[in-house]
C-alpha cells in the first residue's frame, strides 16, 4: 500500500480501533489534544472540546473522531496515524492495513532472497585463489623493488611485458 491512502487506510481501520480495548480515554485524548495543538486546520478548539468530553463513552467518542477525519480528507488521516504511531506504537503496528503491508513486504523480500545468491555469484574459486594470486604478485613486487642485480635485471622484462597493454600512466603506475 502506497503512504498516500491514508484515507482509504482509516476506513478500513476504524473498526478495529473501535473495537480495540487499549484505545482507552488517555490515548483518545492525547491523539486529540496533538491534533488540536499541531494541527488546529484539522481539529479546531471547539471540535476538540467535543471529542474530549468524558461524559461521553469513549467509544462513541473514538468513532465520531475517526468520523470527522475521514471526511476532512487524506492530510487529516495521515496525522491520525503519525499522532497512533508516536503515542501507541503497539496499536499502529497491529493494524489491519499495517499487518497486510508487513506480509506483503515479507513475501516480496522472500522471493528477493532466492535469486539473490545466483544472481551476484562472482566466482566459486574462493578466498584461497584470490590469496595465491595476491601471493603472487606480492611476490614479483618485493622481488623488484629488493632484489638485487640480476635478480632486478631478469623481472624487469616481464613486468613490461604484463603492462604492454595499459596506457602511459597506467603502465608507469603499475611498475613502480
Amino acid at each position: 500500500m502506497d503512504n498516500d491512502d491514508y484515507h482509504e487506510q482509516l476506513q478500513r481501520d476504524a473498526q478495529f480501533l473501535c473495537s480495540d480495548q487499549r484505545m482507552d480515554t488517555e490515548l483518545v485524548d492525547s491523539l486529540v489534544l496533538q491534533l488540536n495543538r499541531i494541527y488546529p486546520q484539522i481539529l479546531s478548539d471547539k471540535e476538540a472540546q467535543r471529542f474530549r468530553n468524558l461524559s461521553v463513552p469513549t467509544k462513541v467518542r473514538l468513532a465520531e473522531l475517526l468520523k470527522h477525519l475521514y471526511g476532512k480528507g487524506e492530510e487529516a488521516c495521515q496525522e491520525f496515524y503519525r499522532g497512533l504511531h508516536i503515542h501507541a506504537e503497539d496499536i499502529y503496528s497491529s493494524l489491519p492495513t499495517r499487518v497486510t503491508q508487513r506480509e506483503m513486504a515479507d513475501s516480496k523480500w522472500t522471493n528477493t532472497v532466492e535469486i539473490i545468491p545466483a544472481r551476484y555469484a562472482l566466482n566459486d574459486r574462493g578466498p584461497m585463489f584470490f590469496l595465491s594470486c595476491f601471493s603472487f604478485v606480492a611476490g614479483i613486487a618485493v622481488l623488484y623493488y629488493y632484489g638485487e642485480g640480476e635478480t632486478l635485471r631478469s623481472t624487469h622484462p616481464f613486468l613490461h611485458c604484463s603492462a604492454a597493454r595499459l596506457s602511459k600512466g597506467a603502465k608507469d603506475v603499475f611498475i613502480s
